[in-house]
């Protein structure tokens, strides 16, 4: 038995989430499937995160035990060819030790949220940014993010539905750039709540609006009251960029 680990990249629109459900196709299903097609063997993907319906990602991490042993660089193509058209890619495959684990092992997660602030419709970037119309102020949305930095009881943040046994998490880094149209919201820490990225990005959005002062948005933090929360960013804004480990 051999462990590997694959660095994968996805358009989350055509999904239901990462994880396998009843409702609709997964990426994870998708995966699967691949791989029973070519190894001839139920093998079980083990993701880094389970990303919502519609969120994509560039740098999702999963890990697999293959009983044969494949050359890092075959496994990768191979997997490709039956993805297809799924829009799923494997971009590295490598082998790991045993003890290896996608989502126990990671130490740090990175999502960035895109937001496309401008006054014409979306083209190139429908289903793969939120579109607000209106003019965001990103230099005071990057103000307030700073706030939320650190160890915080984020309950304000997090959906109803959110499984963790514990609403404290550690954020790492919050930030908040225009590039153009586009402003990007940055965020780092060991792990997330559920929805916790998209209603904060919800959130400074009613910031760079006007409709929130910073001190509204450290007031919505500190009531850890989910009634509080701005609003939640839709999930085609949202990417899973990457997921560090020792």
């Amino acid at each position: 038995m051999t462990r590997y680990a694959l660095t994968i990249e996805y358009d989350g629109t055509p999904f239901v989430g990462w994880q396998r459900q009843a409702n609709g196709s997964s990426v994870q299903e998708s995966l699967e499937e691949a791989l029973k097609a070519l190894c001839g063997e139920h093998i079980i993907v083990h993701g880094a995160g389970r990303t919502d319906a519609g969120v994509h990602a560039v740098g999702q991490v999963a890990h697999i035990d293959v009983s044969k042993n494949w050359r890092t660089d075959r496994l990768r193509d191979a997997l490709n060819a039956h993805l297809k058209p799924d829009p799923i890619a494997i971009l590295h495959a490598r082998e790991v030790n045993l003890d290896f684990e996608a989502r126990f092992s990671a130490i740090q997660r990175h999502y960035r949220y895109i937001i496309e602030n401008r006054r014409a419709p979306l083209t190139l970037a429908l289903q793969r940014a939120w579109h607000v119309k209106w003019p965001l102020n990103a230099e005071l949305m990057h103000h307030a993010a700073q706030q939320l930095i650190g160890r915080h009881d984020f309950t304000t943040f997090r959906a109803s539905e959110c499984q963790a046994q514990s609403p404290i998490r550690t954020l790492e880094r919050c930030d908040v750039r225009r590039l153009g149209d586009r402003i990007e919201i940055d965020v780092s820490a060991r792990s997330f709540l559920h929805s916790q990225v998209r209603s904060m990005a919800g959130s400074l959005e009613h910031v760079g609006s006007g409709k929130w002062a910073v001190e509204e948005l450290v007031s919505a933090l500190e009531a850890c009251d989910r009634r509080r929360c701005g609003q939640v960013a839709p999930p085609h804004g949202l990417y899973l960029m990457a997921v560090d480990y020792p």
